[in-house]
């Protein structure tokens, strides 16, 4: 199978879920995450709203996976008036809905919610190649079900392990997630096929640990003997874009990192994703993001 070496060397991180509620109708902004954000809907009904996509009608029993820098909102069609959207520590409130009281009825729409970071062993976020939303309708009967509802007992009773039963159970939700769309070869993960390819791969490889490095198409083809027009070529085949975008979207991924978790000025964040002026990359960013870097670094500070 073309695709289980990358299976086997998936590697994945997760920050500490919370518990999202919203009650009544009401809406909760949730920014442009510098990492892939992951929902799993516990109760009630709404959709959660993306910048430049269609709104992803969600309710109960649904799993969403939004890619990084992805503007996005929670939004609920409850019916209680003066609604207080919060977020609370996912182990404080998981004992009714584990044992499955519904609270669609009451208005709040619940959503358990957590920064994911997919990479291959060696290699810095793989996920950032994910560019679209995945969205899982999670059945009774479905195979990712009884992983889901292991994932909650994890969560909301941590015990001797419990760091590492949560990562392996959210790498069986992954795992899940892109082998179904690979089997039903959709179009926006076929980039994958880049990764069975080994002149391809090399090339992605050196974006991905260093994006901020002077990467041409020129230099990118020599790195993998090839001519500049042949390389082009084969790699917009195979990833569906040329090189250049995709070293953008990293770029920017990677920025968004840098702004979320260190104080680093502006500038220097500008120099170490490959930029040669902070003004071009605020345009760069903003083009991406809809925000200015440091509006985006407030934003991630206030929360």
């Amino acid at each position: 199978m073309k695709y289980d070496h990358i299976f086997d060397e998936l590697d994945i991180a997760t920050d500490p879920f919370a518990l999202c509620e919203l009650r009544g109708a009401c809406d909760l902004g949730l920014g442009r995450d510098a990492s892939a954000t992951l929902h799993y809907i516990l109760s009630g009904e709404g959709e959660i709203s993306l910048r430049d996509h269609e709104p992803i009608q969600v309710s109960r029993g649904m799993l969403v996976f939004v890619p990084a820098l992805q503007s996005h909102a929670l939004r609920s069609f409850g019916e209680i008036n003066d609604p207080v959207p919060e977020c609370n520590p996912a182990d404080l409130k998981l004992a009714s809905l584990l044992a499955g009281t519904d609270q669609a009825d009451t208005g709040q729409l619940t959503a358990l919610c957590a920064r994911v970071t997919v990479g291959l062993r060696g290699v810095a976020d793989i996920i950032d190649l994910i560019r679209e939303p995945m969205i899982e309708d999670v059945p009774s009967p479905s195979e990712v079900r009884p992983t889901l509802q292991a994932l909650l007992t994890e969560i909301s009773s941590p015990r001797l392990g419990s760091r590492a039963m949560i990562r392996a159970l959210l790498m069986q939700c992954m795992i899940e997630m892109l082998r179904k769309r690979l089997a039903k070869d959709e179009s926006s993960f076929r980039w994958m096929a880049a990764l069975a390819d080994p002149s391809i791969w090399s090339a992605l490889k050196v974006m991905l640990d260093a994006p901020g490095n002077n990467h041409t198409v020129e230099s990118l083809a020599g790195h993998v003997g090839m001519s500049r027009a042949a390389f082009a070529k084969r790699f917009a085949g195979a990833y569906g874009s040329g090189p250049m975008e995709l070293l953008r979207d990293l770029r920017m991924n990677r920025a968004g990192q840098l702004l979320r978790q260190t104080e680093l000025p502006v500038k220097r964040v500008a120099d170490l994703v490959g930029f040669a002026s902070r003004s071009a990359f605020t345009r760069a960013f903003e083009a991406k993001t809809g925000q200015a870097p440091r509006d985006f670094r407030a934003s991630h500070q206030n929360k």
